[in-house]
């Protein structure tokens, strides 16, 4: 297993990765929600202009991440619908330097993860040149050849690799590597990191018990106040009369991905969370900004485009939210809660690591709750497993460096 963590580098991670494309603090929030619709983990990096036009990425210039749930919430609590999506990027992002890490190419594998477990979610990374500082023999020159790793030890810096590209004719070219990313490689390892995979993921202490949550019943802009930094959600919850929490979907931003942003807004201003995760629904009919309005008959209904809205979005139906004056009272039962569609991603306690890796990635989550496997209750939630608990559990048994011989 050490063999994978410490014999592999970053730069293994860049090959066929575009190169970085900036979403500026002075660009406006729905330019921010297209970048948003085309990145892994519902965020991207804001930065700060250019000095130059061919001035590469630099780290020293970025600014923080914008999620799709900083744009719901901001849409919200402004109050004003389309007109807050032509706020520029820098009035809503939060400053957040730490979020993101300029790393050589050659930066091993093992180092990058112990950075990602401490709160780092890019990478920056540049994608021409060579790289030394590692631990295998050789390493790969991505233009087809092959260059011997230089007789040097010591990490090289980013500003060291950067002359040294320079000098050997290469233009700078970056890309941005994120946790979905590493997780992505991981899998392609599994061999390799047995027999850790196939262990349940309560035997690895890979189950965080320390979730954030709120009750059904509570407005839905509470959830808002309680998002954790990592992973970026709030199980919304029933609890039955013994105390025990029945999860009944969650507000994150996964589930706000590619969403209507102005819709979304809506719904998180004027509904309480148990409303809210019952709206979402991706193949709903009709969105929620519109079910006040009057009706209109399907052969003269067009969909328009509005800032803000991407291709793909997720619209909340009235059907599953039981919002009619006539059903206002129904999602009180917990019974109305399961007619709606858009269900959490959960997995059991008993659950494998390799499985939880496989759903994360094809649903391209960050998370993913955790019921637990010997309660009588569907849905008794006992925590949750993000991008931090996976890494710390691939790496549990990895060895310390070895010495160079």
């Amino acid at each position: 297993m050490a063999a994978v963590f410490f014999h592999h580098v970053v730069g293994d991670l860049t090959v066929g990765k575009p190169e970085v494309s900036e979403l500026h603090d002075t660009d406006t929030l729905d330019d921010a929600a297209r970048a948003i619709a085309s990145s892994p983990e519902g965020a991207v990096p804001v930065w700060r202009p250019r000095a130059a036009p061919d001035e590469p990425p630099s780290g020293a210039r970025f600014i923080g991440m914008i999620s799709a749930l900083d744009i719901a919430a901001f849409v919200a609590a402004a109050g004003v619908g389309d007109r807050a999506m032509r706020t520029l990027v820098g009035e809503v992002v939060q400053p957040n330097p730490g979020l993101l890490r300029e790393i050589d190419p050659g930066t091993r594998l093992i180092d990058a993860l112990e950075l990602m477990r401490h709160g780092v979610k890019r990478f920056l990374v540049r994608k021409s040149g060579s790289w030394k500082g590692i631990t295998k023999r050789f390493s790969v020159l991505y233009n087809g050849k092959w260059l011997k790793n230089m007789e040097s030890t010591s990490p090289s810096t980013a500003s060291s690799s950067r002359q040294l590209s320079s000098s050997m004719g290469f233009a700078d070219k970056f890309c941005c590597l994120s946790r979905e990313d590493v997780l992505r490689f991981l899998i392609g390892c599994l061999g390799a990191l047995a027999p850790i995979p196939l262990t349940q993921i309560s035997s690895l202490g890979a189950i965080n018990p320390h979730y954030s949550y709120v009750e059904a019943s509570a407005p839905a802009m509470e959830a808002i106040q309680k998002i954790p930094q990592d992973p970026c959600a709030v199980a919304v919850v029933e609890t039955t009369p013994d105390g025990t929490p029945t999860i009944l979907g969650d507000i994150s931003t996964y589930k706000l991905w590619k969403c209507d942003y102005v819709s979304a807004a809506w719904a998180l201003a004027n509904l309480s969370a148990g409303q809210f995760v019952i709206g979402a629904d991706e193949n709903g009919s009709m969105p929620i900004s519109v079910l006040f309005e009057p009706p209109v008959s399907p052969s003269s209904q067009v969909e328009e485009i509005s800032p803000g809205r991407s291709p793909r979005t997720k619209k909340f139906s009235s059907r599953s939210i039981g919002f009619q004056a006539n059903q206002m009272t129904a999602w009180r039962s917990r019974s109305s809660f399961h007619r709606g569609r858009s269900t959490p991603l959960t997995c059991r306690s008993t659950s494998s690591l390799a499985a939880v890796m496989a759903q994360m990635l094809s649903h391209r989550a960050t998370h993913v709750w955790v019921t637990d496997a010997e309660s009588e209750e569907d849905g008794v939630l006992v925590g949750v497993v993000g991008y931090t608990e996976i890494f710390n559990a691939a790496t549990r048994s990895a060895c310390p460096s070895p010495t160079a011989s």
